[in-house]
């Protein structure tokens, strides 16, 4: 009788070795900011043209609208697409519905990558965590400009992000590279830091 096949989950995130740092960097109160990593978030890079037939077949699949200009985000289900050019998109998801991209996007032009390993998460949420992004992001994040379901293409500190807002908490996701994700964690804890003294009346 054949033994079972075991399947063992071997994958490390890019920030296992700062849970803790930035656990203890959190903050509580009314000046309070928490920084946690989502890793393994499916993550398709999603090339085609919004007016073919293709396109029609996408949102189809995803159950959602491709966004039509800069900032803008749809959500469907398990699905959040985020627009990154007039025919570019990524689709972040906690599924993975490559192959059923694909299979909608069929033989049309256009494209559809796993870029998964290519990025992590990084959610920084609080009643301070507006200010922190704000001592290293070149946007104007006030809500009057900064929306949640609003993403762009930006940097924090000096790494190159794509960052969501994801409600008015506020809560943020930062979208960089695997291999610059130590160094904008490390950077977002140092500028927690001030946080973690009394509050100021």
């Amino acid at each position: 009788m054949a033994e079972p096949e075991l399947t063992i989950d071997v994958r490390v995130s890019p920030l296992a070795h700062l849970e803790e740092r930035m656990r203890a960097a959190s903050v509580t109160g009314a000046r309070g900011v928490t920084l946690t990593e989502w890793p393994f978030l499916t993550m398709v890079n999603l090339r085609v043209d919004p007016a073919s037939d293709a396109a029609g077949r996408i949102e189809k699949a995803l159950g959602a609208a491709l966004p039509g200009r800069c900032g803008e985000s749809t959500t469907s289900g398990p699905h959040t697409v985020l627009w990154l050019g007039p025919d570019e998109w990524l689709v972040v998801s906690h599924t993975d519905g490559t192959a059923v991209l694909r299979q909608a996007l069929g033989d049309a032009p256009g494209s559809v990558v796993d870029v998964s390993a290519n990025r992590t998460t990084l959610e920084l949420s609080g009643p301070a965590a507006r200010q922190v992004l704000e001592k290293g992001c070149p946007l104007d994040l006030h809500p009057r400009s900064f929306t949640p379901g609003q993403a762009v293409s930006t940097t924090v500190g000096p790494i190159a992000v794509v960052l969501w807002q994801v409600d008015d908490s506020p809560t943020y996701r930062l979208l960089p590279r695997s291999s610059f994700a130590d160094y904008l964690a490390r950077w977002l804890i140092d500028a927690m830091s001030e946080y973690l003294g009394p509050e100021v009346p």
